[in-house]
């Protein structure tokens, strides 16, 4: 049996990133955060599919899942997205209210981490 001596990087590859979009008409706050729903990385990039695609393209991630939740700029930003072949899911906002007041009121909340909910 062979042993990497680089265990580090190996976990840091088995980790499934999701990245949460808080979408405004202008910018695009992003949240990553780890399958344990630790923030990996949070940034914000002009709300255009193709600004978005670029960021979340970075393959430093290799995302699992990106979630947005369902607005006016939702079907554009999905549609081009779902383009740039990111795996991509729109959250209806009643769902994602309905996620966040079932929380445990353990501490400060990543509102973008609603993507817990479609892992």
């Amino acid at each position: 049996m062979r042993v990497s001596p680089h265990k580090h990087q190996e976990r840091a590859h088995s980790i499934k990133p999701y990245a949460g979009l808080d979408v405004s008409l202008k910018e695009t706050s992003t949240c990553i955060v780890d399958e344990m729903g630790s923030i990996c990385r949070e940034m914000k990039a002009p709300s255009h599919p193709e600004d978005l695609a670029r960021v979340l393209q970075d393959p430093t991630w290799r995302l699992a899942r990106v979630g947005l939740e369902a607005g006016p700029l939702s079907q554009w930003l999905f549609s081009g997205l779902a383009e740039a072949s990111l795996p991509v899911v729109c959250i209806e906002t009643r769902h994602t209210k309905a996620f966040l007041k079932a929380q445990p009121a353990t501490g400060p909340i990543c509102r973008r981490s609603i993507l817990a909910e479609k892992r």
